[in-house]
């Protein structure tokens, strides 16, 4: 019976999957370097189209940040 080989994992698929940096920003209207309030990113997260799906992958990534890594 043939072993199963691992895929090597992608390093730096986040950098992949945001295709155009700080759009988020200039959809909800918010200064770059300025952070997004939750309640807006909760609010834009709800909508369709890439607004909502930019959104939904930002608080992603913010679940992402709080982990702690020893």
């Amino acid at each position: 019976m043939a072993t199963r080989r691992k895929r090597p994992a992608k390093k730096r698929w986040i950098k992949g999957a945001i295709k155009k940096p700080g759009q988020l920003h200039k959809d909800l209207g918010v200064a770059a370097g300025k952070k997004i309030s939750a309640a807006k990113i909760n609010a834009a997260a709800k909508k369709k189209g890439k607004v909502g799906a930019r959104a939904r992958l930002a608080k992603t990534l913010g679940k992402m940040r709080k982990r702690k890594r020893k």
